[in-house]
Parts: structure tokens; sequence; C-alpha cells
């Protein structure tokens, strides 16, 4: 079905082979215009080549695309997206990798940060649906290879910080050829033939700025080539952790010490490398409560004979490797992942994996065949069987899974606003898509949005637990970090299966304060803004 969505990904290959080429893109699904339906941000790169006198009005940019969604009195809805790009002030023609979205100014306006190799931007929401790049007067560029960044209020002043993930020192100056160990011909470099890129730590000043706390918060006493990230309380001390994943390095966990600095746990925690003890080309990484015991759970996507790996927590931040018995491993050997979204795609109260897949070296197969980017593989959705136990659904050739594409980044919202998780997909040097939900709706749902009461924004970290009648407890955080290179919907989602009955929703938001709510009403989106409920202690 065509919904305006006309956007095509192009990296600027020219037969030369560039490790960054291979890399993007990104995307994020937001509410830029505050209308209640979730609109589109499209990461682009541009040309490749030394000689190459910058952008100008030709050069591919990023796109902004307005969700126009209709809906009948019957119901029915009807999806059309309209590019806005050129209206809203946004000109990033940077070579762009990722994006993430926060409100950061706290002015009730999602604001977008972009990630590129070279110099990131920083675009202010005005909130009349144009943006202004305030990149060098709030301080807030790194001009590193970044792939990834998180806003989160680690020091929990009710402002948002910004942690910003780069991946490895390269540029055209110090590109050099690179050679497949299989085929001994000319391939894509891997990451270890470049130096890792260290990460950042901003601090919001809460008067539009950011400071550089990189040092003394401590976290660049370790750091990989780092590809994804995500934030959440893994040990349940009421203070926001940091997740690194780094390809082909140990990983970090950065557990927070009270908002004072943070402590990289990832060895003690089992988080570092596999249960083999192997290090892996982390790419795309989840956490989520996939066994359904109330703490937050790790997922990551990897290379080819690797597997994806899944760390179950077991409480206080202590994980163990759970990817063969949970059925994740044998389904990933022959992919590369990178986006991964975890959503209950039918409702049933598990959370569900998909997985963007594109292999990072050239496939001599479709090589032979006179494909020009022969990275091509199949997407994959993985149901949960309850528990933390997965089966992979099987795909026709004529379906959404049966084609083959370089995909690399997937957000994760719902478009139509008709109670199940849509995704968008964005390919390499090919077309975004849209995988429209038409299963979840079909069971019964209920839909949270979390709003501060002295700023009237997304409440990113906040905890949600569903009480249901049989006792058992649905755990959602709210956030739109993870996957890769993307920005998710921060509205929950809670899937109740073939009922409506549920005992109580109940909030724990950053700082320490519970909420409860009963008798909202299902099959709708409910805001709930902090201070409304009834206390819990």
């Amino acid at each position: 079905m065509e919904v305006g969505l006309d956007f095509v990904h192009e990296n600027g290959m020219s037969g030369k082979l560039y490790f960054v080429e291979m890399m993007g893109g990104g995307g994020a699904v937001f509410d830029y215009d505050n209308d209640g339906d979730l609109d589109l941000y499209l990461v682009q790169g541009h040309f490749l080549d030394p000689a190459w006198p910058g952008p100008d009005d030709s050069t591919p940019r990023d796109r902004l695309y307005r969700n126009d969604l209709k809906m009948a009195t019957d119901g029915t809805r009807k999806l059309h997206f309209t590019d806005v790009t050129k209206t809203s002030g946004l000109k990033a023609t940077g070579y762009g990798m990722g994006v993430t979205t926060g409100d950061y100014n706290n002015d009730g306006w999602v604001d977008l940060y972009v990630l590129n190799w070279g110099d990131n931007q920083l675009w202010r929401n005005n909130g009349d649906g144009t943006f202004t790049d305030i990149t060098v007067q709030s301080g807030s560029n790194d001009p590193n290879w970044s792939t990834a960044a998180a806003f989160l209020d680690f020091d929990l002043d009710g402002w948002l910080d910004l942690l910003i993930v780069n991946y490895v020192d390269y540029s055209f100056e110090n590109d050099h050829p690179c050679y497949s160990p299989i085929s001994g011909g000319r391939d894509y470099c891997h990451p270890s033939s470049y130096p890792p890129a260290p990460d950042r730590l901003l601090r919001n000043r809460r008067d539009g700025t950011f400071e550089n706390i990189t040092f003394q918060t401590r976290i660049a006493t370790a750091y990989g080539s780092g590809l994804g990230t995500t934030v959440a309380d893994f040990n349940g001390d009421g203070w926001f952790d940091m997740y690194v994943a780094n390809d082909g390095m140990e990983n970090q966990l950065w557990l927070n010490q009270d908002g004072r600095y943070f402590q990289n746990h990832a060895i003690i925690s089992g988080t570092a490398v596999n249960s083999a003890g192997a290090t892996e080309a982390s790419m795309g990484v989840n956490a989520a409560d996939f066994d359904g015991d109330g703490d937050v759970d790790l997922f990551m996507t990897h290379l080819t004979r690797e597997t994806n790996t899944l760390y179950i927590n077991h409480g206080l931040a202590l994980f163990q490797d759970q990817t063969r018995i949970s059925g994740v491993g044998a389904a990933s050997l022959p992919y590369t992942g990178f986006g991964t979204v975890d959503f209950d795609y039918d409702n049933d109260g598990w959370l569900d994996l998909f997985i963007a897949n594109g292999h990072v070296g050239i496939i001599q197969e479709q090589a032979q065949r006179g494909d020009p980017f022969p990275l091509k593989q199949v997407n994959q959705l993985l149901r949960n069987l309850g528990e933390g136990r997965f089966r992979m659904i099987s795909a026709t050739d004529d379906s959404v899974f049966g084609l083959e594409e370089v995909s690399r980044g997937a957000a994760m919202g719902d478009l139509d606003n008709d109670g199940d998780s849509d995704i968008l997909l964005v390919n390499n040097n090919g077309p975004a898509r849209l995988l429209r939900n038409e299963v979840g709706h079909k069971q019964a749902w209920l839909g949270v949005r979390l709003v501060g009461k002295e700023f009237q924004r997304d409440m990113l970290g906040s905890r949600i637990a569903l009480v249901r009648t049989d006792g058992s407890t649905l755990w959602r955080r709210v956030r739109v970090d993870g996957s890769y290179c993307s920005a998710h919907d921060p509205r929950v989602l809670f899937g109740l299966g073939g009922s409506n009955s549920y005992e109580a929703v109940r909030v724990y938001w950053p700082g320490g304060l519970v909420e409860e709510w009963r008798g909202l009403g299902t099959g709708q989106y409910h805001t709930l803004i902090q201070g409304s409920g009834k206390r819990v202690e």
C-alpha cells in the first residue's frame, strides 16, 4: 500500500569499498508536531569522494515525513506521510549514520540529535513545525564517527543529558584496502583495521547548553568500537545505567554510582563477552524484560556464524548468557544482524523480536550474479513462546520477510494508532520500508504515555507494571533508545491477549515516586501525568 514514504538511502558507493558506506543508516519514529500521531525522520548518506567540495542544494539530505493519519467514523485508518523537509528548516547534509530523540530543553517539543561520520547536529524543535541547528551554541557536537546516542537523566535533576557512542577513527586519509579471508579478494574492512573512537557523556546545564563530563564520570576508562547503546536501571537501585555494544571488542555496562560517576561492570555482570568468553561483533541492542520476571534483560545482534546473544538478568545486574536454550542462537547463525526491535507483535503479553539483517562482507554468490551491493539477507521475526523462549516465524518468498535487502536501522512505533507496534525499516542503499502490523490489534491492548508534571515531556526511563487479574505482571519501560542507529516511539503498549481485564497500572517514575491507576479503558491510549495517580508507598 502506498503511504507517501519515498525515501531511498544513498551510501555514495563508487566501487572503492569505503568502510563507512556499508554501515548506515537509521531513522526515528516520533511525534514532532504534538498532534498525537507518529512522524518519521530518515538519515541519509552522500557522495564519497576525497575531492568532493561539500554539500550544495543537490546533495542528498535527511528527510522529515509528517504523518497525516486519517480516521473514519467506522474506525478505518488511512496512513499517509508528507515530506516536509523543506519547510521544516532541517538541512542535515552530513554523512548520516543514526538519530536519537528527546526534549533536551524541557519545552514540550521533541528535539533531534543526528549522528554522522563527522560533525553531529542537535536540531531544536521550535514548536511551529520548524527546527534550528543549535549544535555549536549548545556544545553538543562530536566530530568522530558517531553511531548511537541516548538522552538520559543520569543525575536525576529533571533534565536530559546525552550519551554519544562512537565507532572507529576512520577517514579518507587513513583508508586502506582490505581483503576477504575466504575469497582473498577485495572486501570491506573489519573494525579492527582502525583504532576505536572514545564515547562521550554530556551533562545538560539546564540553560540550553551541555558540558563534556566524560572524564569526570570515568567512562573514558574503557571504550571500544561502539555501535549500539541502551539505557536502563539494570541493578534496580533507582539510577539509570548505560550499556554500550562494541563491534569485536568487550562491551561495557556502566553502572551509575548515585549520579556522580560510573563503573564498568560488564565483566562482573557477564555481559562483556559471550558464554564462551569470546568477544562478538555487537551491532544492535535491546534492553527489555524478555522472561517476565520484572528486571531488564539484554539482547544483541551479531555477525554471521557468531549468533545473536540473549543475556538474562537474574537481578542486581548479574546476567547469564541463555542464547542457546532461548532459541535465538540457531536462528541467527546464517545472518548478520543490525537493527533489532523488542515488541509484542501479537499482543499476547510476551515481547517478541524483530531483527534487521544485512551482511558486512561480500557474498560471493550475489557478486557473481552481478549485484553491485552483494550484502543482501532476509530479515527475521522471532516469537516469544513465554519466559524468554523464542521460535522464528517462517517467511514466504512473497512476504516482507522474504525480501533480501541490506537492512540496518529499525525503529518501532504504532504508526496508525490501532494498538499494535509497526516498524520503520531502513535499508542501506535502498528504499525505507514500513512494516504495518495487521495482527496485534485483533487482541486486547492498553496504551500509555508518561508525561512529567513540571516539564511536559516524555519521562524516559520510567518503568510501568500492568498487574493482571491472575496476579502476573507485565513490565515495560519508557524508552526511545536501543536497536541500531534509530529511535523508537516512547509510548508503551501492553498486549492483553483475549482478555480486557486487569487490576492496575503502576508507574515507577524517575526519582522514586510510585503511582497507580485503575480503570483505564482498554483499546485506547492514555496520557498519565506525574503526580495525578494514587501514590503507592
